[in-house]
């Protein structure tokens, strides 16, 4: 494989994906390099599903090899939510304060101990004529009581990582990339990636 379609339109994370694919030889391109990609709902009812739907509609669509990404919160106190609605938990607009907001609202009064979750990650790999693969990673942790931390995105400022002893916006770019829920499902595209292109995977 020499070209493979990263269903993004963010820079940073089609880096991450060219860090692993590039010593590979493969040309990494993404949603931005196709603009006529209609934007494709996501209706799953998990993240490996999402990441299954836009990766197979849009290698149906260009008839390219694609690899798609769905990733998102899950809070144990919380029944697993925001879960697949981690973008958009506090409304329609993604507003990462507002989404803050709501589950520190909604985990006031839990103690510490009770406050376990983990980041998640599901990357699926759509290749016309073969079948996809997905793969998926997680980051575990704990909710904070405040958010702490200037860097990231998203929850980063609530998600206390006890390894590092410090939430994910306290930690610095490259500290995170080591350790991320994206790390450890990009970790485990690499250790298949041989089967994968030889249409090895299962569905």
């Amino acid at each position: 494989m020499k070209e493979v379609i990263i269903a993004t339109k963010n820079a940073g994370k089609a880096k991450e994906f060219q860090a692993l694919l590039g010593k590979r030889g493969v040309e990494i391109k993404t949603l931005l390099d196709f603009p006529d990609c209609p934007d494709i709902e996501e209706t799953g009812s998990t993240f490996a599903e999402n990441a299954r739907l836009k990766a197979e509609t849009i290698a149906s669509n260009f008839q390219r090899a694609v690899i798609a990404d769905d990733s998102g919160l899950s809070v144990d106190a919380l029944n697993g939510k925001p879960g697949v609605y981690s973008a958009r938990y506090a409304g329609e607009e993604k507003n990462d304060q507002a989404n803050i907001a709501k589950v520190l609202k909604e985990m006031e009064g839990i103690p510490f101990e009770k406050r376990t979750a983990r980041f998640h990650c599901a990357l699926a790999v759509a290749i016309p004529g073969k079948p996809t693969m997905v793969v998926e990673g997680t980051c575990e942790g704990y909710i904070t009581d405040a958010p702490k931390g200037e860097n990231g995105f998203g929850y980063d400022p609530i998600f206390f990582v006890p390894q590092k002893e410090k939430t994910m916006a306290e930690l610095t770019k490259e500290e995170k990339n080591k350790i991320s829920h994206r790390a450890d499902a990009l970790a485990k595209l690499d250790k298949k990636w041989n089967d994968i292109i030889n249409g090895e995977s299962e569905r």
